[in-house]
């Protein structure tokens, strides 16, 4: 075990930075200790593998810390990001052994992990830990199909307006903060990551992100960290006629 492994373990649920949005954000303190009973913290380095397409799993888990891709491979060898694991979304699917993806960490990531079986006792004999995952799921399906329009239509700028906005609305909430007075933000992905997943050359991602720093929608600060003076502002640029969930 890890030293950041310990810490966590020794914090407990109580002290958990996604508890209130995790799967077991409605558990009561009896809950709470049946999961202790099956859990486990792993951490995982930037680029290390968390799970390899196809391989069984004997757990499941949230992402307490940390970015993590899904990618999947096509016959020839090709590969394709299709998905961002932030802070509090869970990995792994209950009733299903294997993994459809590579989900592998982009910066350092924390685990929380259950082992499987338990966890799926669990869900069978606690009714509401089953709804926040299906509501999860839901909310999975919601992000998937925003992406679909996000690649399918939308210009090169409000492509990454719409990246930096999806990041930039899961680090409010999971803060729960308001963006008011403005919201900064840890870039997990390179300029190549981000045009990977985007559909787009480097240089048309490093063109656009100049171009928004240059119209003032977004501050650089360093190589990753990235300050956003106006949510609407950006979600505008990004397309977008709704908050999208911005707590305030």
């Amino acid at each position: 075990m890890l030293l950041s492994d310990t810490l966590m373990a020794k914090e407990g649920c109580s002290a958990c930075p996604i508890r209130h949005r995790a799967v077991c954000a409605r558990c009561d303190s009896d809950e709470l200790s049946r999961l202790e009973e099956m859990k486990y913290y792993r951490t995982y380095e930037a680029g290390q593998h968390i799970i390899w397409s196809g391989d069984r799993m004997d757990f499941v888990g949230s992402v307490v810390k940390g970015i993590a891709t899904l990618t999947q491979t096509m016959e020839d060898g090709r590969t394709q990001m299709v998905g961002l694991l932030l802070p509090s979304d869970f990995v792994g699917r209950p009733g299903r052994e294997g993994s459809a993806y590579d989900v592998t960490a982009t910066t350092e990531v924390v685990m929380c992990c259950f082992r499987r079986k338990p966890f799926e006792r669990m869900m069978e004999e606690t009714p509401h830990v089953a709804h926040r995952l299906l509501q999860m799921t839901l909310d999975e399906l919601d992000a998937a199909r925003e992406w679909m329009l996000v690649l399918g239509r939308k210009t090169a700028r409000e492509k990454i307006a719409s990246l930096l906005s999806i990041i930039a609305r899961r680090s409010t909430l999971l803060e729960q903060q308001a963006a008011d007075d403005g919201v900064a933000i840890d870039l997990p992905l390179t300029r190549e990551a981000m045009a990977d997943y985007l559909g787009l050359t480097l240089e048309t991602v490093s063109r656009q992100v100049s171009a928004l720093k240059r119209d003032g929608v977004i501050v650089l600060d360093g190589k990753r960290r990235i300050l956003i003076p106006d949510m609407e502002r950006l979600l505008e640029e990004a397309g977008d006629d709704s908050d999208g969930g911005l707590p305030v």
